[in-house]
């Protein structure tokens, strides 16, 4: 699964976070385009309706690091993730909200809002059929809490230095988040 970016603008980004241009990755079985209006081998033609998942997550910082986690669901490959605190709105709730529970329970620490950061948008599929996720990010400062105290969601929460998980974080729209939130620090000191 591929992750994509948006800008802190509002700009979605697709593919790489490239700025203002939308691009589909290449390992996705939605790309691609065909003569005459037609949808490529193994894509789902426009007119069909397609699932769409919203959710929220954190990037939640503190002397330089960020909180990481370890979920306890593999990749579609098979393969471990390293990734941020993020999860599905529960009824009633807006993306603020959901995000910030969703740190709390998957990082076990309490934080608190700093700013919107943005948006990571992907497809992926589940049960054959083209899933649409969009991803809302938000800025965090550590207030309290020990990453111990995780849900059974999550095998390891830990800090990361901030520059470390530009690089190491599996989803690259995850990356560029992290990003975006060291720029909010730097321009805000």
């Amino acid at each position: 699964m591929s992750s994509k970016g948006k800008s802190s603008k509002g700009k979605a980004l697709k593919g790489k976070a490239l700025k203002g241009k939308e691009k589909v990755p290449e390992d996705n079985a939605l790309a691609g385009k065909a003569p005459s209006g037609q949808a490529p081998k193994g894509r789902v033609p426009k007119r069909r309706s397609r699932a769409q998942e919203i959710s929220a997550g954190g990037v939640v910082v503190h002397e330089g690091k960020v909180v990481v986690i370890v979920p306890t669901r593999l990749a579609a490959d098979g393969s471990k993730v390293l990734c941020l605190p993020k999860g599905h709105l529960d009824p009633g709730e807006n993306a603020q909200q959901a995000a910030l529970r969703e740190v709390r329970e998957e990082t076990g620490v309490q934080a608190e809002l700093v700013e919107d950061l943005g948006e990571v948008r992907y497809w992926y599929r589940r049960d054959g059929r083209a899933v649409r996720k969009s991803v809302h990010f938000f800025l965090f400062r550590y207030l309290s809490g020990d990453t111990e105290d995780h849900d059974d969601e999550v095998e390891v929460a830990r800090w990361m230095d901030l520059g470390e998980a530009q690089k190491a974080l599996s989803y690259e729209g995850e990356r560029e988040m992290v990003t975006l939130a060291r720029a909010a620090l730097e321009r805000d000191r």
